[in-house]
């Protein structure tokens, strides 16, 4: 049974993600900042289809807490899920520091310094690395102002998820930056066309497809390439 490591699964696409790989049989280790807050999940472990624990992926004891608590146990995929939103109202001029500090520390050196602290419990050479990264995180595509500091937080953690994939080579890991589409969640709003199933079902179908292939992307959620 191929084994899953999901943070931030509270709600939304990594709620979906959750109950998407365990309908498919993985056996799956949510986590969320506060499991006060994170209802649906809670059912799912009720239920033995998962189980939850802690972290914040903005604090690396949190971190490092969590690598301490599973010993030795081996994933065969890490999906890094966590992240906020474009402030709404502020771009780069309005915002102010705490904010951006947030922003990027969330969206990306949080995930990727994640990823560093856990990376020796995913299993190498059949092992994935998945982070949630977003169509306008690419530069090559990015033509308007329209959510300017989102956009460069998702570019940032594409940066470092290359460089991540470059300094773990040796390691044979498929290391996936994914675009979930334009989703009605928290962060899509209810006027995305997509629903949550729709789009985590695509971003499983390629985790799945990826495992054991030492694959290297930016991909959407119907596995069509981003450029960076």
């Amino acid at each position: 049974m191929p084994r899953a490591l999901v943070v931030g699964a509270s709600r939304g696409l990594g709620l979906g993600l959750v109950e998407e790989l365990a309908r498919r049989g993985w056996e799956v280790l949510a986590t969320v900042r506060d499991t006060a807050t994170s209802g649906e999940l809670n059912q799912l472990a009720l239920g033995g289809k998962t189980r939850i624990e802690t972290l914040d992926v903005t604090d690396p004891y949190s971190a490092r807490e969590l690598h301490g608590l599973l010993g030795d146990e081996r994933f065969d995929l890490l999906f890094l899920n966590a992240g906020m939103g474009h402030p709404r109202g502020r771009n780069v001029v309005t915002a102010d520091d705490e904010v951006i500090h947030r922003l990027f520390d969330t969206n990306a050196t949080g995930p990727v310094r994640t990823a560093e602290i856990l990376l020796d419990l995913i299993t190498p050479q059949t092992g994935v690395v998945a982070f949630m990264s977003s169509r306008l995180g690419s530069v090559a595509d990015k033509t308007s102002d329209h959510a300017d500091l989102y956009s460069a937080s998702k570019a940032a953690l594409n940066s470092l998820t290359r460089a991540f994939a470059a300094r773990h080579a040796d390691l044979g890991l498929s290391v996936l930056s994914l675009h979930p589409g334009w989703v009605k969640t928290e962060i899509g709003g209810d006027g995305a066309p997509l629903e949550v199933e729709d789009s985590v079902r695509g971003l499983v179908d390629l985790i799945e497809k990826a495992r054991g292939s030492h694959q290297r992307a930016f991909l959407d959620y119907q596995g069509t390439e981003i450029p960076w």
